[in-house]
């Protein structure tokens, strides 16, 4: 394995489920990195590759390549433009986040993560909690449901 690769030998995953859609080039595993994730990210014009949300566990930060867009981030927009940095650290819905391309081309940033196998995630949108284990792309646990759905901790116990 080398630990160097140029970003024109990617292969791209897409995805495409109502406004969200996007093209991902794995790059971490491909050249050895073990404990952060790194992509490149494609989201064309009036998309977002995914919810608004938050990680209590894992970081993220981003790196704009080309395009531009619009940053949310908690109560607050920011606009994006080529070459903005983006940390997003672990926190409560303060700390959600989701990058919208608002361009006439493709936004492409480049995306680091944390790899902890566990993380918990928030989607303030939709009142949704997500609880995860397991390395990133092979799960072993996956659950979300929305917050009202919550039980008490002996709720069926008896």
């Amino acid at each position: 394995m080398k630990p160097v690769m140029n970003l024109d030998e990617l292969e791209y995953k897409s995805h495409a489920d109502g406004p969200f859609v996007g093209r991902y080039g794995e790059i971490g595993e491909k050249i050895g990195a073990e404990k952060l994730g790194y992509s490149l990210t494609i989201c064309p014009p009036g998309k977002t590759v995914c919810p608004f949300h938050n990680h209590h566990i894992n970081e993220e930060m981003f790196l704009i390549l080309e395009g531009e867009g619009r940053l949310r981030f908690g109560k607050e927009e920011y606009p994006l433009r080529k070459h903005d940095v983006i940390a997003c650290p672990p926190g409560g819905r303060e700390v959600a986040h989701q990058i919208i391309n608002t361009g006439e081309k493709d936004l492409i940033y480049l995306a680091l993560s944390t790899m902890k196998p566990h993380d918990i995630c928030e989607y303030p949108d939709s009142d949704k909690v997500g609880v995860f284990t397991g390395k990133h792309r092979k799960r072993n646990m996956r659950l979300l449901f929305k917050t009202g759905q919550a039980v008490d901790y002996f709720d069926g116990e008896f």
